[in-house]
């Protein structure tokens, strides 16, 4: 088992690797993935030294979170933190974030998960107005003090939503899209949080597979995948889907993006290493839907620092050809 880089993943206390594993894939909202191969990802990601799982109770409606916690029962020696996430099965409006809701939605990932405490939970993107909600942080604080939970955290959408939440002292970890197409957390959100001690787990690091350099302006997704059923926004944020960059616009960009990339090592892992290297970063986590993608994503840890020129023209990129495609379309 390899040994990989760990940060302290914020208010938690714990440390976790800084490469970890993101398993919205597992669920099957990016095409189907049978069981077995769920497992053999999962394997090969803590093999290659990864600590931290990333989930949701809405991947798969649960299948992700359950995956997880067979595989957990059958590694018993793996030393994981599994962060998951709750709240988008449910409408999204204010008034359903309350402390009912979330112990009902906090079981169903108990059960799913196979443990009595969660490590981590998260508020999945919730509407604005819950993350200033003081009896929002009042409820949280009841599950950690009925033990259904060892922390919590936020997953969001905005820069301004994860500012908000820093804010607030139980509030361990924010999750937020950060890569070389989404550069705006840069400029205040790492900063406050590490100044807070307030870890950042950096989610979207290939903008949907972009930064991997795999994909043409003629490549079909499945109609399952988010990638085509969700491309302008149609299911939720369009953030999610590509970082918000318009397709033949991210195809573009990422092509160049290839020829930044140094010897030995690939585009995807090239944009794990730019992310890894930010100041505040405690953890990314990319997906993967096979054992091949799970080693490579772990590999880019070990890469040695991007130099200062890589990062220029990383810079350089992003504002000649994404700030200028989203001011556009803004």
């Amino acid at each position: 088992m390899i040994r990989m880089e760990q940060r302290t993943l914020g208010r938690t206390g714990r440390d976790v690797s800084v490469v970890g594993q993101g398993t919205w894939q597992l669920g099957g909202d990016w095409g189907e993935v049978r069981e077995t191969d769920a497992f053999a990802v999962l394997d090969a990601a803590v093999e290659s030294g990864v600590t931290f799982f990333d989930t949701a109770d809405v991947y798969g409606d649960g299948r992700s979170e359950q995956l997880i916690g067979r595989y957990r029962k059958d590694r018993p020696d793996a030393d994981i933190l599994v962060a998951t996430k709750m709240g988008r099965r449910a409408d999204q409006i204010p008034e359903n974030y309350v402390l009912d809701n979330f112990r009902a939605w906090n079981d169903r990932s108990r059960t799913n998960l196979g443990v009595d405490t969660l490590d981590l939970v998260q508020l999945h993107c919730p509407p604005t107005s819950v993350y200033s909600s003081d009896a929002v942080y009042d409820a949280l604080d009841t599950l950690v003090a009925e033990q259904r939970i060892a922390a919590y955290a936020v997953s969001v959408e905005t820069c301004a939503e994860a500012l908000t939440a820093i804010a607030r002292p139980g509030v361990a970890s924010v999750q937020i899209i950060l890569n070389p197409f989404r550069l705006k957390p840069l400029d205040e959100v790492l900063p406050r949080a590490a100044e807070a001690g307030v870890g950042i787990i950096a989610r979207v690091p290939l903008a949907s597979g972009l930064l991997s350099g795999k994909y043409t302006a003629d490549t079909v997704f499945a109609p399952e995948d988010h990638r085509t059923y969700n491309r302008h926004g149609e299911a939720f944020d369009q953030g999610e889907t590509f970082s918000g960059v318009d397709y033949a616009t991210g195809v573009a960009a990422a092509a160049e993006f290839a020829g930044l990339v140094p010897e030995g090592a690939t585009p995807a892992q090239t944009a794990l290493r730019w992310i890894i290297q930010q100041p505040g970063v405690t953890s990314v986590i990319p997906g993967a839907r096979s054992v091949h993608q799970a080693r490579d994503n772990a590999a880019a840890a070990a890469l040695p620092p991007l130099p200062q020129s890589t990062l220029d023209a990383i810079g350089e990129l992003y504002d000649r050809r994404i700030r200028a495609e989203v001011h556009a379309r803004w």
